[in-house]
């Protein structure tokens, strides 16, 4: 009897049966994401999004974003806990949609890893899929990508792209911003997915491991470190609907912290002082600060420090807005108030992102 030929492209490192298998364990997850106006399921070469709905919008403008997960995976793939890492996806892929005003529509996503281990990437997936029904976003499609030789048999990297949907008219930004305009703050989950080559650059001079229990949080390093980044869009975009006109512009609070990413969403000679006393830094950073032993002030242009996002609002509607939003399980506060008088003596962040718009910076001492 011959002998079966042997899979060249497994011999190579490529398992496709895996892949196949990684598919149908994430099938469910990705349908409930899914209403009518998605076509052709799961596993098509590309996915099918009904458009008709924009036929009721005056003058439909699309939004578009896409990033990844960053270093955060580098902890995932160390406690070998991989359901939460897709949450961290959307919001850092979906909330950067809301900043503008947009309505989600769909996301895709794209996972390549060294290995195919089925269960594992269902477990990204299915994170992905919770994101997005949060979010009120289909997941429309996806790619999983091995890659033996160039990744590690146990790494692998996240990304995605979503597309949303907004009325011209009430596209959200600088333009819309206002001396005397109230900016809030709204309260992160932690660090998001940000500054986490920081954060892995402290735990290991420490000499901590992430299996290891951490006593400030009562859990392990690892699992506080992974906590998901929290999902701005649904109460957004309410807040938005029950108050029309008050919300002027908004700022995901990503890569550079707040002063940097606030400074993008302000109009040019306009500026912000932050005042730190508005709030106190959540545990997590304050101990992280004084395991590498930095101050909070030097880690500012790295980690959030618990403002996941910023609003800048019409004054008069502020308390409204807040209210909307603390009723949605978000605390929410003012940190400061734009002015276009003259710029005072001191550093501003200006320019942040190759963005001509205001200044910004923190003043004062955190609340302790």
């Amino acid at each position: 009897m011959a002998a079966t030929p042997t899979d060249p492209y497994s011999a190579a490192g490529v398992d496709t049966a895996a892949g196949d298998l990684a598919v149908e364990l994430m099938k469910s997850a990705v349908r409930r994401t899914q209403g009518p106006e998605v076509l052709g399921g799961v596993g098509g070469f590309a996915g099918l999004f009904d458009a008709s709905a924009l036929l009721g919008y005056e003058k439909p403008l699309l939004a578009t974003s896409t990033d990844g997960v960053g270093t955060k995976v580098a902890i995932a793939q160390a406690i070998d806990k991989h359901d939460t890492i897709g949450q961290d996806l959307v919001g850092m892929v979906v909330d950067d949609i809301v900043v503008v005003g947009a309505k989600p529509l769909f996301m895709t996503d794209y996972i390549a890893t060294g290995k195919v281990f089925p269960e594992r990437i269902a477990d990204i997936v299915r994170g992905i899929a919770d994101g997005c029904s949060a979010t009120g976003t289909a997941l429309v499609g996806g790619e999983t990508a091995e890659h033996p030789g160039l990744l590690g048999i146990n790494d692998y990297d996240v990304a995605g792209a979503a597309t949303g949907v907004v009325e011209a008219g009430a596209v959200l930004g600088a333009d819309r911003v206002q001396p005397g305009d109230t900016v809030l703050a709204l309260a992160s989950s932690g660090p998001h997915s940000n500054g986490y080559s920081l954060i892995r650059h402290i735990i290991a001079g420490a000499g901590i491991g992430y299996g290891d229990h951490a006593a400030d949080f009562g859990r392990t390093w690892g699992e506080q470190l992974l906590e998901p980044t929290r999902l701005y869009t649904s109460p957004l975009l309410r807040a938005i609907d029950a108050q029309p006109g008050a919300v002027h512009s908004l700022s995901h609070v990503t890569g550079g912290g707040i002063a940097a990413n606030l400074a993008r969403v302000l109009p040019r000679g306009t500026w912000v002082d932050v005042d730190r006393a508005s709030w106190s830094p959540s545990s997590v950073f304050r101990v992280l600060a004084d395991l590498g032993g930095l101050s909070l002030e030097q880690t500012e242009g790295t980690w959030n420090l618990g403002i996941g996002f910023l609003a800048v609002v019409a004054a008069d509607q502020a308390d409204a807005v807040s209210s909307v939003l603390t009723s949605e399980g978000i605390d929410t506060w003012q940190v400061g108030v734009v002015s276009d008088a003259a710029l005072p003596d001191g550093h501003y962040e200006q320019g942040a992102k190759g963005v001509d718009g205001g200044a910004v910076r923190l003043v004062g001492s955190y609340a302790s």
